[in-house]
């Protein structure tokens, strides 16, 4: 439930609270103090809900019993009504359902360990959650805007969402950032994401960011703020355009290797297990797994492509392969026994 929320129904129990206080205290004077706290708070009760039952304290020609008892209840039953009403409001408006619904995203998010976390619900964000559904990555997505939100709900039912500012501390710490593997910081505005690199490096220094950046000129800032790597959609989208003129069939075989549901080919990464330090390519045995196919291998700013199996393997090197995301997982699971 909101803050809102919270403050209304804590000052309706507050206000229902002193009237049972004030009336439990008044029908002890009333009663010249004859009767015991469980007899006045009794009376005060079945005044303010209307049982009926017979009075404890005979108020016969007590004119100012009466009127204390007319005051109890019209104060009690009011604020009664009021606490009922917005129970009622609640469950029918859904806002009950909500809470449920934000504690429970919030719990996952908070048992995630290695995920990753999209800040910013919009176009470039919701390719990038959809990518991480589709390889099987764990994730949860940050949004402000609750229709932003709501929207993705529809479509992506699973989907861990939190709903909050992610220039926030408390937004980032509820969706895992101490334990997240990356973030990214996607929203429409330089600055916010300038801000959300900066706020999620200090939070964990060890997290790898990528920041969208939409003014180029604003590139070495978010670097200086903690940014691994910052990509420009205009930049990529310009580059992209430049490809499908002058190189159409490669973009074509890309475009059906990210979009085949079936085979769901995709080029990743895994690092050298420290086993296989000093050893030749040949000794990871990649024959086993048809699957997957050997690309390059990176150490530091080199490449080498399509490496021979005599190809000494080093504790920097990066394996790049092409696979599916389930043999990503088995490859690594298999080479690091």
């Amino acid at each position: 439930m909101s803050s809102g929320v919270y403050r209304k129904f804590a000052w309706a129990g507050a206000i229902l609270i002193a009237i049972i206080l004030i009336g439990t205290v008044g029908y002890w004077f009333i009663g010249g103090r004859q009767y015991s706290f469980v007899d006045t708070l009794y009376m005060t009760v079945i005044t303010i809900t209307t049982i009926g039952f017979t009075e404890v304290i005979d108020l016969s020609g007590n004119a100012g019993g009466r009127i204390f008892t007319i005051f109890i209840a019209i104060s009690g039953i009011g604020i009664m009504a009021y606490i009922v009403t917005n129970i009622t409001a609640l469950v029918v408006e859904g806002e009950l359902t909500e809470s449920f619904r934000r504690r429970k995203m919030e719990k996952i998010a908070g048992n995630y360990r290695g995920h990753y976390i999209v800040c910013g619900c919009g176009s470039v964000g919701c390719y990038i959650a959809n990518e991480l559904h589709a390889t099987n990555r764990l994730h949860v997505i940050v949004d402000v805007n609750k229709k932003n939100v709501e929207s993705n709900l529809e479509s992506f039912r699973d989907e861990v969402f939190i709903e909050g500012d992610a220039t926030d501390s408390d937004t980032l710490l509820r969706a895992g950032v101490e334990k997240a593997a990356g973030l990214f910081a996607v929203t429409g505005d330089d600055n916010q994401n300038l801000v959300v690199t900066l706020t999620a490096k200090q939070l964990n220094p060890r997290l790898r960011v990528v920041a969208r950046c939409n003014d180029i000129r604003n590139t070495e800032k978010m670097k200086k703020t903690g940014a691994d790597a910052v990509v420009s959609p205009s930049a990529i989208g310009g580059l992209r355009m430049a490809s499908e003129m002058v190189r159409p069939t490669v973009v074509s075989f890309l475009d059906t290797m990210l979009r085949d549901r079936e085979r769901n080919l995709r080029v990743e990464e895994l690092p050298v297990p420290e086993s296989f330090v000093g050893r030749p390519i040949s000794a990871l045995n990649l024959k086993r797994f048809s699957h997957a196919l050997l690309l390059a291998v990176k150490t530091g700013e080199n490449w080498v492509y399509n490496p021979p199996e005599s190809y000494v393997i080093d504790q920097e090197n990066t394996l790049v392969f092409m696979t599916t995301p389930e043999g990503r997982d088995e490859l690594a699971g298999l080479l690091k026994e």
